[in-house]
């Protein structure tokens, strides 16, 4: 009986032993399934939900083109009359009046001064699409009355409707370029900007290449302009509005189907999100000038405007204006000249585009600044051994082609980029309206004064002068300069208007 009882205890023993080994070994299985499964899973979900990328730069690269169209003619008419401008008054009967030459001229600053104050209450009154349009209008009308008038006062009346358009254009175009186009091209696309404008100058200085050879060609040089103007305005019926700007007047749906043609439909709901991020509430309010002026937005206006002043009080529209009689002192003729300078402006900003959200903006103004200031070294020292020879020609001339270089570089195409950049989106029109106005402004009294001083004080004083504005720049660039590289426009805001 015993041993009977033993055998039992014994099978007993071993078949529990067998239950519990398949049991260990069915609950390894099941967790073995179930690691497999979260594998799989997390695999699955790296493969149908993909990390976020970059939207495609082409949907947005045809809209900034249309827009660039407006820097190109801001470079032609600023180029137009170099050329012709001795046919001109020759036709219409002013030649050896040298005040109504400049005034030719000068008339058109006067204008764009008058399009750069209002540009920003009109950007932001009837879209940024709109606002193309009426710039390329009073181009057109202005450059038909240059073209067929056979007064002075006719043609004046001409520049100075050219002059409005000039005016609103950049700011606008900056807006734009910046408003619709992806964080991490943004300052590739700005660049183009200035690469339009030296195409711009270059094409009208291409074009008035036959003006001593035929007479009246001075008229075409004007005719020819009214073709990219009209392509502007007509193209721009086919652009995408800026999303940016449909927020703020709460058409939101608009905004959404705006987005999707520039960045795709996968990115629209990200790029509403960064809108809504820096939406205080305050977007549909009127801005008052007084708010640009003190308060909580005068440091980011004042750094604007002072870069806008720097740029100008650098000498480059002096060393534009001298630049022929120093060629020519050097034996190279002027039209080889304006080649030269415009090979070397286009060079700087072909070099700007490429390094623009590489290294950033910041310091591409640094550098642009520094090697401004080194240049004009290079005009004083030519300017103090001017009795010497050949040699002081030969620096002076190097240092000139190297100034424009470094000034296209950065301190030509960055502060039109930088500057819709720093800007809140309730105040960015008009902001940049404010700036605009001051670049006009000394642009203005720099071209109006540089004789004078000249004269008065001789070319080494006024290169050191010069210099001393661009060391002043690179001192204010690293102290108040932030770098936007690859930020969303509401990430800079947030970054340097928090929320209160």
């Amino acid at each position: 009986m015993r041993g009977r009882q033993r055998e039992a205890y014994s099978m007993y023993k071993r078949l529990s032993s067998r239950d519990y080994t398949n049991t260990i070994d069915m609950e390894a299985k099941e967790l073995i399934d179930a690691i497999d499964v979260e594998e799989n899973s997390a695999l699955l979900q790296k493969i149908t939900v993909p990390e976020p990328s970059n939207p495609s730069w082409r949907l947005s690269f045809p809209h900034v083109v249309v827009a660039t169209l407006s820097s190109f003619l801001f470079g032609y008419h600023l180029g137009v009359v170099n050329e012709p401008l001795e046919s001109i008054s020759k036709d219409l009967g002013f030649k050896g009046n040298t005040l109504a030459e400049g005034l030719v001229v000068s008339t058109c600053l006067g204008g764009a001064f008058v399009g750069s104050l209002f540009s920003g209450w009109v950007a932001d009154g009837v879209g940024r699409r709109r606002a193309f349009q009426l710039c390329a209008l009073p181009m057109i009308i202005g450059a038909v009355m240059s073209a067929s008038t056979k007064t002075l006062a006719g043609m004046l009346l001409g520049r100075l409707f050219v002059g409005t358009g000039m005016g609103l254009g950049p700011p606008v175009a900056s807006l734009y370029v910046t408003e619709v186009s992806p964080a991490f091209v943004r300052g590739t696309y700005g660049s183009l900007i200035q690469i339009a404008t030296c195409l711009g100058l270059m094409g009208a200085l291409f074009v008035g290449i036959p003006v001593k050879e035929i007479v009246g060609w001075w008229r075409v040089c004007f005719w020819v302009s009214t073709i990219p103007a009209a392509i502007l305005a007509l193209a721009m019926l086919f652009c995408a509005e800026s999303p940016h700007w449909l927020h703020k007047q709460g058409r939101t749906y608009e905004a959404e189907a705006e987005f999707e043609r520039l960045l795709g439909g996968s990115h629209v709901k990200t790029a509403m999100a960064e809108l809504a991020k820096s939406d205080r509430g305050d977007d549909t309010d009127s801005v008052r000038l007084s708010e640009l002026l003190y308060g909580r937005h005068f440091r980011v206006v004042f750094i604007g405007s002072t870069l806008f002043a720097l740029q100008q009080l650098s000498g480059i529209n002096a060393v534009f204006y001298f630049s022929s009689t120093v060629f020519k002192s050097a034996g190279v003729p002027s039209g080889l000249a304006n080649v030269f300078i415009g090979i070397a402006n286009l060079s700087g900003s072909i070099v700007a585009m490429v390094l623009m959200d590489k290294v950033g903006r910041k310091l591409l103004l640094l550098w642009s600044f520094f090697g401004m200031a080194i240049s004009m070294s290079l005009q004083v020292a030519a300017a103090s051994f001017y009795s010497s020879g050949s040699g002081s020609l030969y620096l002076s001339v190097g240092g000139m082609l190297m100034f424009v270089l470094t000034f296209a570089l950065g301190a030509g195409p960055v502060p039109g980029l930088l500057l819709p950049e720093i800007f809140p989106s309730r105040i960015r029109a008009k902001a940049m309206a404010v700036c605009m106005s001051v670049h006009w402004v000394i642009n203005f009294f720099v071209g109006l004064l540089f004789l004078q001083l000249l004269e008065q004080f001789g070319p080494r004083l006024l290169y050191s002068i010069f210099g001393t504005f661009c060391m002043l720049a690179v001192v204010f660039v690293k102290r108040n300069v932030v770098e936007t590289k690859g930020k969303s426009l509401q990430e800079i805001e947030i970054a340097l208007l928090p929320q209160e």
